[in-house]
């Protein structure tokens, strides 16, 4: 089936919201350097909020999408945008850490709330076959936020001042909210199914293991890159002006990191990010000594890009797969648990930094994160036995009940 112009205009305006949330989520990540000079604090503590952030997110979401889930999804959209507008205003004119710090936690939930429901209403409002397809495009939004979004708000704050950059995301809220207001169709109603129900996709030991998989790996990643403002500056002394062109690198090379994921992803991803996972940590761990030069950082820092977004597609099909077997009232909160455990990785992974910057060397973060991407190589490996174990038995089970039935009708 062929998207008709309003089902593409509504891929377009999902897309345009995941672009949005991702530029005001991932900015302050290049403007560390600028938050914690104009507000005289240490950059461990500037590189909290976005340990704040992403905390915030990964508690609210869950929660807040199953209690939000009974309303009308259209309303439910506009007023949760309004909510992201206000917030990046309040950050906008903050003039103290904590009124920061609260404006990115209630902007964190609400962001968080938003993606699961854009990705409720693209399942719901396009045909069958092309959800997928479409779902990518959405997630993509993500990638492209890295590539055009953050830097260009890095070059607006290094310009005009950190606080200009999130009057340049408010703007982007309103376009966002204007564009979903023309084209979010009505009556998407809500689902009546209870947050103890949804929940209940917790209770099983499987689904917190491999949570804690994109969790460990992000986690690698973004020990090193919530602190490759200053890691630029101070290590391979990148110039202040360049910083925004390289996170244009980094953006430009995570979107290969999107599209082979999606590759990884078919056929049995799970025992293949094993290796993955490997490949990371030996990635980080190479910064140290690459750092030497300015090309060879560089080069890890690319390769760093590269690894960062090789699980998503794996883990996202497991999470979703699991639920449509064991608790299929909870798929749409099953749909939400990779972006939650991305969001929980880079509390711990900026967390992590946080420590390592206050106590070692900005180097450090290079073995440091390496660490934590063997940690995620381990939880897949366990993760992936444990899969093969249960289809062993079950494949040994309908082999009995085969041979039992050819029995039972021979003697018939």
């Amino acid at each position: 089936m062929i998207l008709t112009r309003q089902h593409k205009l509504l891929t377009l305006n999902l897309f345009l919201l995941t672009f949005v949330l991702g530029t005001s989520e991932f900015v302050m990540v290049g403007l560390l350097t600028e938050v914690a000079s104009d507000m005289k604090i240490a950059i461990s503590i500037a590189g909290s909020l976005v340990s704040a952030f992403a905390l915030s997110f990964a508690i609210g979401t869950p929660i807040f999408t199953a209690l939000f889930s009974r309303f009308s999804k259209r309303p439910l959209i506009l007023a949760l945008i309004g909510v992201f507008i206000i917030g990046n205003m309040i950050t906008a004119i903050s003039g103290s850490y904590g009124l920061l710090l609260f404006s990115r936690v209630i902007t964190a939930v609400v962001t968080g709330v938003l993606i699961a429901l854009a990705m409720a209403v693209a399942s719901e409002a396009l045909p069958p076959e092309k959800r997928g397809p479409v779902i990518s495009i959405i997630f993509t939004g993500f990638t492209v936020a890295s590539v055009l979004g953050v830097p260009l708000g890095t070059f607006i704050g290094q310009w005009g001042g950190w606080h200009m950059s999130y009057w340049f995301t408010t703007l982007l809220g309103i376009v966002s909210l204007i564009a979903s207001f023309a084209t979010i169709p009505t009556g998407l109603k809500g689902a009546r199914s209870s947050l103890q129900n949804q929940l209940r996709l917790f209770t099983y030991p499987r689904i917190v293991l491999a949570f804690f998989i994109p969790a460990f790996s992000i986690a690698a990643t973004y020990s090193v890159y919530t602190y490759l403002a200053p890691m630029l500056e101070d290590v391979l002394f990148v110039p202040a002006r360049y910083i925004s062109l390289v996170f244009l690198l980094y953006g430009i090379v995570s979107i290969f990191s999107t599209l082979i994921g999606g590759k990884l992803a078919v056929g049995g991803g799970m025992g293949k990010i094993r290796y993955i996972f490997l490949a990371q940590a030996v990635i980080l761990a190479s910064l140290y000594v690459s750092s030497g030069s300015l090309a060879g950082g560089l080069v890890s820092i690319s390769l760093i890009a590269l690894a960062v977004y090789l699980m998503n597609s794996t883990m996202q099909l497991y999470f979703m797969n699991w639920a449509d077997r064991h608790v299929p009232e909870a798929k749409d909160l099953a749909s939400s648990l990779t972006s939650v455990s991305i969001n929980v990785g880079i509390a711990m992974g900026s967390a992590l930094g946080g420590f390592v910057t206050k106590n070692m060397e900005l180097i450090d973060l290079s073995w440091s994160g390496g660490m934590m991407a063997v940690l995620a190589a381990v939880l897949a490996w366990i993760t992936y036995r444990l899969d093969r174990g249960t289809r062993s038995v079950s494949s040994e089970k309908n082999g009995l009940r085969t041979n039992t039935k050819e029995v039972r009708d021979q003697v018939l």
